[in-house]
């Protein structure tokens, strides 16, 4: 295994760190509130950082996840990628690539993914021999919360089947705002037959390949989830790696009894703890991404990241607000943001005592298969 980061790879998180630096700063932050910054998100996609995910591969992503973590900006990069970009180009029918990826490359289309935990949605279609017979159905359920679905065009959508359909934001399907604790402009999805599109799935495929079948959806539902789980990871070793660099700084200048705060053992002890976790996280997601590029098994990487990023993440971001002392406790204060971030990413997608159990029963079933 080879991690290190290709010359495009590094051009691009460099391009990402300078945009994201530039202009998501404290005091834009503040002003978005729990919205999205529309002028951040152009300049990404001008940049050509959007599109330039499906050449970087889930490892590129992870680097410029890492960037957007550290500054905790407020677009739908993850969100649009995971859900768009990677899942219309590994599992979509040439028509569904042809005309969905240049849109979420330029940033006109933006998508958002609503996998409830316990398959609240139901589709309808025609079946024929136990398949689905149309790519197209009708969904209906309620997603409590899908994040940055305030901000969306499109939603893609897995069913109580595991299938995975593609439904465009218009006014049959209901949004309603809802606040978590990261302001990630978040929305209570509710589908009333509405009209969707099963994600690379029709009756006769453009590009010749052999139409869909149960274990081919169901591979596109777990490739999705756990491409999810690894960006989300990447994501949150760059909010980890913020919140320990502000902590570092305000412990370095702050002085107590004639001696800065970084002096003493106890804090370099924190420290020291929080980095080793920050870079656990960062491993982990960075193998997992790395075996998804390189076409192999990674469903138990991706869950090894997701709980690295869970439960380790939670450690390091309450560092990050202890090793501030008072001024952590400051709602207003920078170092709090990356707080709720990570807080928000113990959640996403199975927090870990989930993704531990899950892991263990993969793990289990793959030494019970012959």
């Amino acid at each position: 295994m080879d991690f290190t980061p290709t010359e495009e790879q590094v051009a691009a998180r460099d391009l990402a760190a300078r945009i994201f630096g530039d202009l998501a700063t404290p005091e834009r932050l503040t002003a978005a509130g729990t919205s999205s910054d529309p002028e951040l998100w152009k300049a990404l996609c001008a940049a050509g950082l959007v599109g330039a995910v499906g050449e970087l591969g889930l490892l590129g992503l992870v680097l410029l996840l890492e960037e957007q973590g550290r500054t905790t900006a407020q677009v739908p990069f993850a969100s649009t990628c995971v859900y768009g970009l990677l899942a219309v180009a590994a599992h979509g029918s040439r028509e569904q690539r042809e005309r969905l990826l240049p849109g979420i490359e330029d940033g006109s289309v933006v998508v958002c993914g609503a996998f409830p935990a316990q398959g609240g949605v139901r589709a309808a279609g025609e079946w024929r021999g136990g398949e689905r017979a149309s790519a197209q159905g009708e969904l209906t359920g309620t997603v409590p919360v899908v994040p940055w679905l305030r901000d969306a065009t499109h939603v893609l959508v897995a069913d109580d089947l595991g299938e995975l359909w593609l439904t465009p934001v218009t006014d049959a399907t209901h949004v309603e705002p809802v606040e978590l604790t990261a302001p990630w402009s978040a929305g209570r999805l509710t589908l009333d037959g509405t009209p969707a599109e099963r994600l690379g799935a029709t009756e006769a495929r453009a590009d010749g390949l052999t139409p869909a079948r149960a274990d081919v959806r169901v591979t596109a539902h777990a490739d999705v989830l756990a491409t999810a789980r690894t960006a989300f990871a990447g994501l949150q070793a760059g909010v980890c790696a913020g919140s320990l660099a502000r902590a570092v700084a305000h412990v370095d200048a702050r002085e107590q009894f004639g001696r800065p705060l970084a002096t003493r053992q106890a804090v370099q002890l924190r420290a020291a703890d929080a980095y080793m976790d920050i870079e656990a996280i960062r491993v982990t997601a960075y193998e997992a991404a790395w075996r998804r590029d390189a076409g192999l098994p990674y469903a138990t990487h991706a869950l090894t990241a997701a709980w690295w990023a869970s439960e380790a993440g939670r450690r390091v971001v309450d560092t990050g607000q202890h090793l501030h002392g008072g001024a952590g406790a400051d709602l207003d204060h920078p170092v709090h943001r990356h707080f709720l971030w990570g807080r928000q990413l113990d959640a996403y997608l199975g927090c870990g005592a989930e993704v531990l159990q899950e892991l263990g029963e993969l793990i289990v079933n793959e030494e019970a298969q012959p």
